[in-house]
Parts: structure tokens; C-alpha cells; sequence
């Protein structure tokens, strides 16, 4: 399906424009990314102190579930490029089409998600098991908030592409939106060989 729509007009509206989307947003993205990196260095510090405990508490996570999840968010990001490059091109209507198939994808992330978390508590492990489950169920609930939040831009995006209300050549705040579910994709890219593969 996707063959039916060639990949063009990729480049920047304007030329004097070094990222997309708003310079707020981008000054956003980047006090969440610290934040992240500041929980992904306190995790492996912890890891060479306790690293009995953490291989243990790593053995007891669903590898699957974090695969289907790195997927699903590898999908959605996919989905929300395409739906940039076909708004930049005027056609709306595949834009919201894609945006929707963003937010299809993103829901199965949200849906293994809340299966692994089940699963886990049903074996008996919650924060208070020891540091590895602590660390593990802040720093992943922490990425899932901002999931959920990235789902409500992707729909308030989609409300206002099926509304016709991004112009071209003012499509800022659509390139603001889809610069912060990228960075979401990305943390989580990094996030699953931390906590799932690397031992």
C-alpha cells in the first residue's frame, strides 16, 4: 500500500529553518531528553554495583513484550513521517490517514505495555522488590506518560489535519508535534537494550 505514495518533497519548507516545528518545543525536547539520560546513567551505575540483582531482575522481564513495544513505537514514528511528508504535499486526507495508523500502532505499545506490568505484579515483583524493580517501573512508567501524552498530540494533530486547518507553508505546529513523538520513539530505542538486552 505504502508503494501507491512515493516519498518526495522532504525537504524543509523554508530554507531558513534548521529544525522543524517550534523553538519552544525543541528547548522541551531537550530538558526531557536530560532528564531521561540522567535516569539511563543512574540505572547503569546501579547496575555495576548490583549486578547480580539486575541480571536476575532482567532475566524476569518479557523480551518479547519490550521487542513489541520497540516495534510498535518504530511503526508509529514511521506513520507520523509519512503523515508529514503527504501534509506537506497538500494531501491532507492521506495525512490524517497515516496519523491514524500512528496512533493504531502507538495503542499496541500502550496495550503490551500494560500486559508486561501485569504480568510482573502477578509474579510478585512491584517498586519495592528491590532496586532493579524500582528503577525499571519508574524509568518505563515515566516513558509511558510521555506516550500517552504524544498520543494526545497525535490526536489533537489529526483533529485539526481533518479540519484543514494546517496551511501550506504553516504547518509548524504539526512539525512540533511530530518532533516530540519522534523524541519518545528515540528514548525508547535506547531505552529497551539498557533495560531488556545489555547485560
Amino acid at each position: 500500500m505504502l508503494n501507491e505514495y512515493p516519498i518526495t518533497d522532504i525537504t524543509p519548507e523554508s530554507g531558513s529553518k534548521d529544525l522543524p516545528g517550534d523553538f519552544a518545543m525543541w528547548l522541551f525536547i531537550l530538558m526531557e531528553l536530560t532528564v531521561f539520560a540522567i535516569f539511563f546513567i543512574s540505572f547503569a551505575t546501579t547496575q555495576n554495583f548490583y549486578p547480580d540483582m539486575f541480571g536476575a531482575g532482567k532475566a524476569s522481564l518479557h523480551s518479547l513484550a519490550g521487542l513489541v513495544c520497540t516495534l510498535a513505537l518504530i511503526t508509529s514514528s514511521y506513520f507520523v513521517a509519512l503523515a508529514g511528508i503527504r501534509l506537506r504535499q497538500g494531501n491532507q486526507s492521506h495525512c490524517s490517514m497515516f496519523l491514524a495508523a500512528a496512533l493504531m500502532a502507538a495503542t499496541v505499545y500502550l496495550i503490551t505495555k500494560f500486559w508486561e506490568y501485569s504480568q510482573l505484579i502477578e509474579a510478585g515483583y512491584n517498586l519495592s522488590t528491590n532496586t532493579f524493580y524500582t528503577l525499571y517501573f519508574f524509568i518505563t512508567f515515566f516513558h509511558l506518560m510521555h506516550v500517552v501524552l504524544g498520543m494526545v498530540i497525535l490526536g489533537y494533530m489529526l483533529r485539526r489535519t481533518r479540519q484543514g486547518v494546517y496551511k501550506i507553508g504553516e504547518h509548524s505546529g504539526f512539525e512540533s508535534g511530530a518532533s516530540y513523538w519522534h523524541m519518545v520513539d528515540l528514548v525508547w530505542i535506547m531505552l529497551f537494550p539498557i533495560i531488556y538486552v545489555i547485560h
